[in-house]
């Protein structure tokens, strides 16, 4: 399997093409549904319905889309402001760290962008990896990580993600992660045995 995507290479978002031709495909869907005209108005006429379903609607899609890529992206909003720890906790996860690692996480900048997840498919060093971070022109945001895996805590269920950085010479790391019914959880630490092949890997555009 191909692992490596130059950064030159990088996926496009979805185009108004194909925007348009989902809106086609849905009226005329609709046209033919047997939908009650006075229920469907009422409905059309809540916001909060019309947000729930748009909602619904989207997140269908994504997941037939994302079944067939190995690559995903997650736009974030995130409040650099907020030490490491916080946005850790702001997580609600079940927290495995090493508090001097988490004091010494990189905040990052710029307060929204969007983020990249490949999946690596393949066991790969602290140093490998860092290649493949070049090869596509990203590189590591924990705190935006943090930030996405907090937005849609679901996401790692099927997507176990982490990112990497050096700090004092050292590889730490950010994972997250469900352990079947024991619940989703966060660790942060120093990496000592590297990334094995069911990882998707986390970074933002230089």
């Amino acid at each position: 399997m191909e692992s490596m995507t130059p950064s030159s290479e990088m996926p496009k978002t979805i185009g108004l093409g194909q925007i348009g031709k989902l809106q086609e495909l849905l009226g005329a869907r609709l046209r033919k549904s047997t939908l009650l005209r006075d229920q469907a108005q009422e409905v059309i006429e809540d916001p909060a319905q019309v947000a729930a379903w748009l909602d619904d609607c989207e997140a269908s899609f994504r997941k037939r889309v994302e079944a067939r890529s190995n690559m995903i992206v997650r736009h974030f909003r995130v409040d650099r402001k907020l030490s490491p720890q916080k946005m850790l906790d702001a997580t609600g996860r079940k927290q495995y760290t090493d508090k001097t690692v988490v004091d010494n996480m990189p905040k990052g900048e710029g307060d929204e962008g969007d983020m990249y997840f490949f999946f690596l498919g393949r066991s790969a060093s602290d140093a490998e990896l860092e290649k493949e971070y070049a090869l596509r022109g990203l590189t590591p945001d924990p705190m935006a990580q943090a930030r996405v895996n907090t937005d849609n805590p679901a996401f790692a269920d099927e997507h176990p993600n982490g990112c990497h950085w050096q700090a004092n010479g050292n590889w730490c790391f950010e994972t997250f992660d469900r352990w079947g019914d024991g619940g989703r959880f966060v660790r942060v630490g120093r990496d000592r045995s590297g990334w094995d092949d069911r990882w998707w890997v986390g970074g933002i555009h230089k």
